[in-house]
């Protein structure tokens, strides 16, 4: 890696890793870590590309980016598994906001029965 910086950073969902790596596949035979970030992103991925994308959206308006990505990623089920997101954050959202992600994150669930 001599010779190469990071010029920018940015959480991106599961979702658009798994589509990053599938594409890639295409052209190029995958290393033995890129294999298992795509198994694990296709085994924990719940939500479409697009879901994922329409979710933090929605999620943006009570949480940052970061936070939101993460959530989508992980889609806690009740209030214990989303204090958890926060844990170590210093912004964390109150109690009624969180009540409102918790809203949002039923809303996708019934859409795409995603805990069958």
């Amino acid at each position: 890696m001599i010779g190469k910086n990071t010029l920018e950073t940015k959480p991106i969902p599961a979702a658009k890793v798994k589509e990053i790596l599938e594409e890639f596949s295409e052209k190029h035979e995958l290393s033995y870590e890129q294999n298992l970030t795509l198994d694990h992103a296709t085994n924990l991925n719940k939500l479409s590309l697009e879901d994922t994308e329409k979710l933090i959206e929605e999620l943006e308006a009570y949480v940052e980016y970061k936070q939101a990505v993460r959530i989508a990623d992980v889609l806690p089920r009740d209030m214990a598994d989303l204090r958890l997101v926060f844990a170590k954050e210093r912004n964390a959202p109150s109690q009624d906001e969180m009540k409102e992600i918790l809203e949002i994150l039923e809303k996708y669930d019934a859409e795409d029965d995603l805990f069958l």
